[in-house]
């Protein structure tokens, strides 16, 4: 298993390609579409129809994968004795950007997955790409779902290591 505090290359390259790409569809979404109460209005309609019709997987399918990266992070936080992203940035202001950096790495095939996705069902769905809600769909199947399983994770693997070292005794 690869260390997290020293990703290797390929690492490194895809979490500043999906950030790249991350900001990018931010940028674009506003430069094309700008703000309005119309875009505001289509915005949210279009982001509550993908609720139902073609790859609604994605709802199931994204949300699980974030579950199961956090889930193998988060065990190997808690062996490792590392505190969850946000509570190290609050005990230990000194490791909070490696921390986040660690985030930035476990999070960034998730939302290239999930980028891809969404701009499949875009074209296929809408006959239109709109990517500020692409980037917003990443974020809130992929990237949010993977911090909160993982603290979850780490909370359960905590209560559980510290249940098994002071069971009773035989």
């Amino acid at each position: 298993m690869s260390d997290p505090s020293h990703p290797s290359s390929f690492a490194r390259i895809q979490t500043w390609l999906a950030l790249g790409l991350l900001l990018l569809m931010l940028a674009l979404g506003i430069a094309w579409y700008g703000f309005s109460l119309e875009v505001h209005q289509r915005f949210w309609h279009n982001i509550a129809g993908r609720l139902e019709g073609p790859m609604t997987f994605r709802f199931i399918l994204q949300p699980t994968m974030a579950f199961i990266a956090a889930l193998a992070d988060g065990i190997r936080d808690v062996k490792a004795g590392h505190k969850s992203f946000f509570w190290t940035k609050v005990d230990d202001p000194a490791h909070q950007h490696g921390r986040l950096r660690e985030g930035a790495f476990a999070t960034s095939r998730l939302a290239l997955l999930g980028l891809s996705m969404d701009i499949i069902y875009q074209f296929r769905v809408l006959d239109h790409f709109f990517p500020a809600e692409a980037f917003v769909m990443v974020i809130l199947l992929a990237i949010i779902p993977y911090f909160v399983f993982r603290w979850i994770v780490e909370w359960v693997a905590r209560w559980w290591l510290a249940r098994k070292s002071t069971g009773p005794a035989s």
